[in-house]
Order: structure tokens, then sequence, then C-alpha cells
């Protein structure tokens, strides 16, 4: 075999709006590229998922997280916390969906070194944009050589 093995991109999805991450999902979709996508709908289950606990225990380390800030169970910028907190953890890219127009939000979420903060409605070109400029990022560094 000759060339690049790669695998496809994990996202994660938090999103407690079914309408919402179906939007989401959708946009994803359009960008049309190999990905894998796992919706969590609260703070819980989202550090489960990352921290690879309980039913999670397999999951697979997320390349990029999708995060709502306004989540039952823990919020968004507490489980923003916890995962720039762990040192495995806090490389992953997180991208801000939400319809705060809190200023402190986002400024926390700034802080915290988010790549983007959407704000919803999402505007579909501008998520699309964001997505495929990551993903490219994400390719360079994910494909590795072929054995």
């Amino acid at each position: 075999m000759h060339g690049n093995v790669g695998r496809p991109m994990e996202i994660l999805l938090v999103e407690d709006d079914v309408l919402q991450a179906r939007l989401a999902l959708e946009a994803v979709e359009r960008c049309n590229f190999l990905h894998r996508t796992t919706l969590v709908c609260d703070g819980e289950e989202t550090l489960d998922f990352v921290f690879r606990r309980g039913i999670f225990r397999r999951a697979p380390r997320p390349d990029l997280i999708l995060l709502d800030l306004r989540i039952p169970k823990l919020d968004g910028l507490e489980v923003l916390s916890a995962i720039r907190a762990d040192f495995d953890l806090k490389t992953i890219p997180v991208v801000i969906m939400t319809s705060s127009e809190d200023e402190q939000d986002r400024l926390e979420c700034e802080k915290q070194e988010v790549e983007a903060y959407v704000s919803k409605p999402i505007n579909l070109q501008k998520f699309l944009d964001l997505i495929i400029k990551l993903k490219r990022f994400w390719h360079e560094e994910m494909v590795l050589p072929s054995i």
C-alpha cells in the first residue's frame, strides 16, 4: 500500500435540543468528509464520554467537540472548564454553539481558548466554513503513514 491511511474524524456533539442537534448534524454531513458524530444531551454524559466512564468506557477520543452552553445537569462552561483542566483533553478543539447573548459567557469561553463561539440560530454557511477549516487542521494532524 502507498499513500496515507486515515480514520474518520470523531466529533462529539453536545446538544439537548433535538431540532438544533439535527441542524448541526445536517451541517456536518454537508461538509463531505469522513467522520463519525456522537450526540450526548447533558453535561454529565459529556464528561462521562470524554473521560471514558461508565457506558462510554470504550468511547473514542473526540477530535472536535461542538458544545452547547445551556445543557442540563452541568452547564457547558463547567464542561469546558473540566476539559481544559485535563492534560490529555485540553488540546481538543471546542466550538461553542449557544443562544446565550451574555457577554460574560463569551468572555469566559475566550479565556478557555475555544476555537469558535457560534451564536444560534446558526448561520449555516459560516458554520460550514468553520467546520471545513477545522477539518483541514484535523486532516493535517491526524493522517497516518501507511504500513
